[in-house]
């Protein structure tokens, strides 16, 4: 019987996959699948070649994501699919969900096409409280930025850098800056073909007035948590909308990321559901690889 082969696709910077990915290559040979890791933009890869091909760490699309979106399309088998991978690579996706009712953290989306002056701009930033500014194609937290609203520096950088992004043509969010963060952390929750896996607390990562990251990626520090109930509704409710827009079973989401943020009522609310090329923590759960390899297998036998 043939061995049935998975691409495990990532980038140049990262050819033998991310730190946190390499258990998968024995996770499925141990299941009797031939898994190798590739670099998704690299010519002479044969994708027909492969049963499926799952995203992983394809973390510079960012900077030509309709390059990455064509090439997703043009992928046989991709797991997960490319009509998910167009709608969550620009999180305007957070827009409809809070449309949808999944509660989100309140944005302003600025549009480049508005051709907006740093007067514009400077009117439509937050009056009080921190507050990030970030384009709504990114990865790894490049060029998102915490400012602090009661600097008159800080907040002249804040408009320079909106500037820079829309003149760029890039759309820029601008978010309140959730400040229980600093002390409880962000909380994924990864779910693998709908079912909850397993759950970590990231510590902040944006400090304030820092400088934006222009090469490489934010290191995240991560430890195992338990996920409360409001958590997990916020999970199910983002997780069944994202479906719901997308037209699919949300177990049809082969593996996904929801990431949150307390307020300060310390009520959940959705940061970004990440359904593209997360981590997904591996490392902080034992089992988390055989449930990853078990989902996709059971992905190719549909």
């Amino acid at each position: 019987m043939p061995t049935t082969r998975i691409a495990l696709a990532t980038c140049s910077d990262h050819p033998a996959l991310a730190d946190d990915d390499r258990s998968l290559v024995a996770g499925f040979r141990a299941a009797g699948v031939e898994a190798s890791p590739q670099v998704w933009d690299d010519p002479g890869v044969d994708w027909h070649g492969f049963d499926a091909v799952v995203l992983r760490s394809t973390w510079d699309y960012a900077n030509r994501r309709d390059e990455f979106v064509a090439w997703a399309h043009a992928v046989p088998h991709l797991v997960n699919a490319p009509a998910v991978v167009e709608w969550n690579t620009d999180k305007h996706y957070l827009k409809e969900l809070a449309e949808d009712g999944v509660a989100t953290i309140e944005t302003l989306w600025l549009d480049p096409s508005k051709h907006l002056t740093s007067q514009a701009i400077h009117t439509r930033l937050p009056a009080f409280g921190d507050f990030v500014i970030k384009p709504t194609i990114s990865a790894g937290a490049r060029d998102t930025i915490r400012y602090r609203e009661s600097s008159a520096a800080a907040r002249g950088a804040a408009i320079l850098h909106a500037r820079g992004l829309l003149r760029a043509g890039r759309h820029v969010m601008v978010q309140r800056y959730f400040e229980k963060v600093d002390t409880v952390g962000e909380t994924c929750l990864v779910f693998l073909a709908g079912e909850f896996s397993h759950a970590v607390r990231k510590e902040a990562m944006l400090q304030r007035d820092q400088a934006p990251a222009s090469s490489g990626y934010q290191r995240e520090i991560m430890r195992t948590a338990e996920a409360t109930d409001t958590e997990m509704d916020l999970a199910l409710r983002t997780l069944e909308a994202a479906s719901g827009r997308l037209g699919v079973s949300v177990d049809d989401l082969a593996y996904a990321r929801v990431d949150m943020l307390p307020d300060d009522e310390d009520v959940p609310h959705l940061l970004e559901l990440e359904l593209v090329e997360p981590a997904l923590f591996f490392e902080n759960d034992d089992r988390a690889t055989e449930r990853f390899v078990r989902a996709i297998t059971a992905h190719l036998s549909r």
